[in-house]
């Protein structure tokens, strides 16, 4: 649970060092503002990814299935600057196994956005949620942003994108599996 009132004695406090006095009527309401900003950019660390994916059905669909270009806004807990960009997430159902809505693998992905994050470790465990939760017969999941912590400060290089992948089952397995999907996400 966060907790909402030392929130706004940090931010209380990091004003005044900056030498802002809370007094200024257009500062005066920002502690409460940035504590509610933070209950909802981390809601994720509330929320339990995997039971996104508890409700599936068997459908008979074997074949890859994809979701492209979801957007997603998460903070860099190295300086608690946001990064945003798009994830792609595929998996492979086992004949057997389950699929789930689409809206679902959305979903993970903004659960894991929504906590103090590092790119690499959120590919990671996108794609280890999808599989533990799925059993499919591979996961994979592409993840490309934009940090700003190397835009606005140290480097100062607008435009580079990270991008991170994670592949798990057949996506590992077999090249002819992973070379679809990378395929498939870049829309050729």
């Amino acid at each position: 649970m966060i907790d909402q009132d030392k929130i706004k004695l940090a931010i209380a406090s990091i004003t005044e060092a900056l030498g802002e006095s809370l007094s200024q009527e257009s500062i005066k309401n920002t502690p409460q503002r940035v504590a509610e900003m933070y209950a909802e950019l981390f809601a994720g660390l509330d929320a339990d990814p995997k039971a996104e994916l508890s409700v599936g059905f068997e459908e008979g669909h074997y074949e890859m299935v994809i979701l492209r270009d979801i957007p997603f806004y998460s903070m860099c807990e190295h300086h608690l600057l946001p990064f945003y960009g798009v994830a792609h997430v595929g998996y492979i159902p086992r004949v057997g196994g389950k699929i789930v809505g689409v809206s679902k693998l959305a979903r993970v992905v903004e659960i894991f956005a929504r906590r103090p994050q590092l790119q690499e470790r959120m590919t990671k465990q996108i794609a280890d949620a999808i599989f533990e939760a799925l059993n499919p017969e591979g996961v994979g999941v592409v993840i490309q942003a934009e940090h700003l912590c190397m835009i606005m400060r140290g480097i100062k290089k607008p435009g580079t994108n990270v991008i991170t992948s994670a592949v798990r089952g057949t996506f590992r397995s077999k090249s002819v599996t992973r070379s679809e999907f990378l395929s498939l996400i870049q829309g050729k």
